[in-house]
């Protein structure tokens, strides 16, 4: 299973629809090799903290300011 798929069936089991959630896995594929670039981190600490920040909205909760 590739990444995307994976991401994908998260969103799903987050709530979103099968269109919408590999829309939103495709984003976070890409923003997650930017944030890497930009920060000079790993990809992987960069879409971890990108999860982070979808569970956590997805429970309500805000992020830090």
């Amino acid at each position: 299973m590739t990444e995307l798929e994976q991401l994908t069936q998260l969103c799903e089991r987050l709530g979103a629809p099968r269109v919408q959630a590999a829309t939103m896995a495709a984003q976070l594929a890409k923003r997650a090799t930017q944030l890497a670039g930009e920060r000079g981190l790993t990809r992987e600490v960069a879409m971890a903290r990108l999860l982070a920040a979808v569970v956590k909205g997805r429970a309500g909760e805000a992020p830090p300011a």
